[in-house]
Formats: structure tokens, sequence, C-alpha cells
């Protein structure tokens, strides 16, 4: 077996924004509020897998002391479903959050942002032109321009946020659903900051941001009730705005474990979030408490 498959390791920049334990479960797990090494790989199969993880982390922290990662190993943008794809190279900008590419006939979407890098631009354009970068809020704006210059493509945000992106080239307003293109609705959801999106494709796909996210620890939809920076209650009243008309199967967050459920059954249970979440008290931000 190559070295490569020896002696991983985690560093102690891991800042446990969960990512590598989202791509590489059994090898990656959780302790003391951090990622650590369950076990080495095995074969080259499970070398393949952790480079996917440390390719995805943001401070880079997914290690081996045999020397820098194998570049022809880096399998992004990493193909998820029919035309929707991972980025990886997650950004220190955005807190480590997933970013995403959707291939369309009209024209691809990028829904948040990887890292910076021209290499990077060049790759997810070889799979077409990019002709929208879609912020879901604030906290990941970070490279929406750069990237959005970069492909020519016009970059959204919502009005709530727009100090983080002031030279977005389309604003959106208000609370209804709006139309970005054929198939894809932006459903502005304020609460987790005031101008946070669920951006949503086909019916099939919910790209959420930092709003919601599959937890491992209930084994349900939550909120990220412990970062929710702007209003626990304007985010449940939102939900309750949206969650009649919200139809996926399959939920793409920006932090935290995504999820495929039948369409009835996670609108059952977007339901049952909004009835969940509707008397929480505010509480001070505290990442340590999320329910990855």
């Amino acid at each position: 077996m190559s070295d490569r498959s020896a002696g991983w390791y985690v560093d102690d920049r891991c800042t446990n924004c969960d990512v590598s334990r989202q791509l590489a479960p059994g090898l990656v797990g959780e302790a003391g509020g951090r990622s650590v090494m369950l076990r080495q790989p095995r074969d080259e199969v499970e070398t393949a897998i952790l480079h996917t993880a440390a390719f995805a982390c943001h401070t880079r922290s997914i290690r081996y002391p045999a020397g820098r990662l194998d570049t022809e190993l880096d399998p992004f943008p990493l193909l998820l479903d029919d035309g929707v794809h991972l980025c990886g190279h997650n950004a220190t900008q955005t807190a480590g959050a997933n970013s995403y590419l959707v291939v369309r006939p009209a024209g691809n979407l990028m829904i948040d942002t990887p890292r910076w890098a021209e290499s990077l631009a060049a790759r997810y354009e070889r799979l077409g032109p990019v002709t929208d970068v879609l912020l879901t809020h604030r906290d990941h704006a970070a490279h929406g321009r750069r990237y959005a210059d970069r492909f020519g493509a016009r970059l959204w945000i919502h009005e709530g946020d727009l100090d983080a992106a002031p030279d977005a080239d389309r604003v959106l307003r208000g609370t209804e659903p709006v139309p970005i293109a054929d198939g894809v609705i932006a459903h502005p959801v304020p609460g987790h900051t005031a101008g946070s999106v669920l951006y949503v494709v086909d019916e099939r796909y919910c790209f959420s941001g930092d709003t919601l996210y599959w937890s491992r620890t209930t084994g349900d939809v939550e909120i990220f009730e412990s970062v929710t920076w702007y209003s626990i209650p304007v985010l449940a009243a939102s939900l309750t705005r949206s969650s009649e008309v919200l139809r996926f199967e399959r939920l793409l967050p920006g932090h935290g474990q995504g999820v495929r459920l039948p369409a009835a059954e996670m609108a059952g249970r977007l339901r049952a979030l909004t009835a969940r979440i509707r008397d929480l008290p505010p509480r001070a931000p505290d990442f340590s408490r999320i329910r990855w």
C-alpha cells in the first residue's frame, strides 16, 4: 500500500466546520469540539476519500506526513446529483461553507463561493458558462464579486444583506418568492441574517445557506439556533410563511449535513420544524452548541 495511506492526521487549525466529517464519514470524526482521525485509510479508495475531505477543508487541516496532497486526487467540482456539483475548496472567509455549481442549459449557477483562485474558476467553467452567482446571505458573500466578474455573471443578494455585496448586479427585495431563471426560485427567509435566502431549483434541490441543515444528532431538519445572528422569531415567521410553498427533495446547506427525502416528507418536516421554533427564546450566539 502507498505511503499516502499512512500517517494521516488533523492539525490544530481545525475550526470544527464539519466538512471533512461529511465527506469522509468513518475516517474523520469529532472529539473535543474539533475533527479527529478515527482510523487510517485501508486502501486507495479510502485514501481518495480523504483527499476529497482535504481539498474541501478550508484550513487544509486534513494532512499526512508523506508530503503535499496529490492534485490528481482532487475531485472537485464533485458531481452530487443530476447537474449538481459540490465546488469543494471551501473558503476561510466563509467559515468553511460549502458552495455548489448547478449545470443548466440556459447557463450554470454558482451558489455561494469557494476560495478564490483563477485555476479554480477555470476548472468550474469547464462545465459550461456560469451566468449567475447566487449568494444565500452575508456570511457567504466573500469572493462573490470576483467570481461573477471572472465568469461575466450576475451577482445576486438580498437587500437585507446588501452591505456585504453593495456592488451586486441583482438585489432581491421583500419576502415574496422571486424567479431567478426558468425553474429557479429565490425564497427570502430573513432570520439567520436579515437577508438570508433559500434557492430552490426545479422543485428538487434547496440550497439553504445557513438557514436549514440536516442534523445527524437529531435525525431531522434543523435551524442553526445557536448562531442565528439576526432573529429566531423572524426566522420562525419566515418559515411559517414559506413552508407551505417550498417543495424540494434534497437539502444542500452551506454548513452541516445535507439530506434527500421524498418531497412530501420534507414538507412535513419543515412544518414540524416551524412549530418547534416558534417559541424558542433568543439566545446568545454559541458555535459550540450546534447539533451536527
